[in-house]
């Protein structure tokens, strides 16, 4: 049955913001305790998506996390790039996240770190991400 009205289709409304509210990790302490919001809550959703191996959990979907446990083994000259589109596309799944970029590299031995920049709808964060290669 089609409505005999036409017009409430045309009615002015208002998009709002959802609130990106998370409970609040204490990783040091290894607690959670409260809530955060704004640029709190995405460095934690930054820590999470980089901590979490891509299509080992089924709890989340195969959009979310990052693949990293291929990149051992792999010369340094491989891993960097690699590990800088990884990144990006991690945390890009997120819409909240609008850019990563200024990538720079720091290579330990078998090690190597990841520092870059975060472009959020909350502002900018500086993150890092090591690898065991």
């Amino acid at each position: 049955m089609i409505p005999a009205e036409t017009g409430f289709l045309e009615e002015d409304f208002e998009i709002e913001q959802e609130p990106s509210k998370n409970y609040r990790m204490d990783i040091k302490k290894q607690r959670v305790q409260g809530k955060t919001d704004g640029l709190e809550a995405m460095k934690q959703v930054v820590f999470k998506i980089l901590s979490t191996e891509r299509y080992q959990y089924l709890i989340y979907s195969w959009d979310y996390g990052i693949e990293l446990l291929d990149l051992f083994g792999e010369p340094v000259s491989y891993v960097c790039p690699e590990l800088e589109y990884r990144i990006t596309e991690a945390l890009q799944q997120d819409d909240r996240i609008e850019e990563v970029d200024g990538f720079e590299f720091e290579v330990n031995g078998s090690t190597v770190k990841a520092l870059f920049t975060v472009h959020t709808v909350f502002g900018n964060l500086k993150a890092e991400r090591e690898v065991d290669i």
